[in-house]
């Protein structure tokens, strides 16, 4: 690399599916701040991948033939790797979801997802390396890079979320919200094992960035806040 430029973020996609590998690969790599590092299409060739090449993010689906993702986590983890994860995956169980958070997953994607959402998190992501103390030239340039759409469009990106909320349990959050129903505030702090003025706030943030929509239920008392994912 030549003096003045920039390394970009490496991304090791972690996928079982050829199809779905090979699709999420050049779309890591159509983002400007990021490369593809190389495919997985098992745990173990993942956890010997990421001793190899040394990723900084892992995007990686749950299901795979010889461990699920969240044990690929706990084994990177057990073992000093540092390095981050997208989880990918069709499972909506709650539970299933702090596992992740729990083992170090960065961010929490529930299948099926528009490519628009999968690059949105891939930005979003760099965008949060700037607040934990990871804030290198290269995640700087990824998290403020123009990412176009397959129109050349800008795709817009939301806002970290605001002091005092993490990204790990704004994915909780979402993932309560995935369902597709509408839930109060306090149907889904019961669903994260957050605290109710806790998930508000979260809730709040996901209807300013037009992630979620609040209508109001009105009975004898105070109407009621029911929030529902826009997905």
């Amino acid at each position: 690399m030549r003096p003045g430029e920039r390394a970009d973020l490496a991304v090791l996609v972690v996928d079982d599916d050829f199809m779905v590998a090979s699709i999420h690969a050049e779309l890591v790599g159509d983002v400007d701040g990021f490369r593809v590092a190389g495919t997985a299409v098992n745990g173990q060739q993942a956890l010997d991948m990421v001793a190899d090449l040394k990723p900084d993010l892992l995007l990686l689906d749950v299901h795979l033939p010889d461990m699920n993702g969240i044990d690929v986590l706990r084994r990177l983890r057990q073992r000093g790797d540092d390095v981050d994860a997208i989880v990918v995956t069709a499972e909506r169980d709650a539970d299933f979801v702090k596992a992740a958070l729990r083992g170090g997953a960065a961010q929490y994607l529930i299948k099926p997802f528009d490519l628009d959402e999968l690059r949105t998190r891939i930005v979003r992501y760099a965008r949060g390396r700037l607040g934990t103390g990871k804030a290198d030239q290269q995640a700087v340039d990824a998290a403020f890079s123009v990412t176009p759409d397959s129109r050349g469009a800008a795709v817009p990106v939301a806002p970290p979320p605001p002091k005092g909320l993490s990204n790990e349990s704004l994915d909780l959050v979402r993932a309560a919200l995935s369902g597709g129903d509408e839930l109060s505030a306090t149907t889904c702090a019961e669903a994260t094992g957050m605290a109710r003025p806790t998930v508000r706030r979260y809730l709040e943030y996901l209807v300013e960035c037009r992630e979620a929509r609040v209508r109001l239920k009105y009975g004898g008392g105070r109407p009621e806040r029911l929030y529902q994912s826009m997905d």
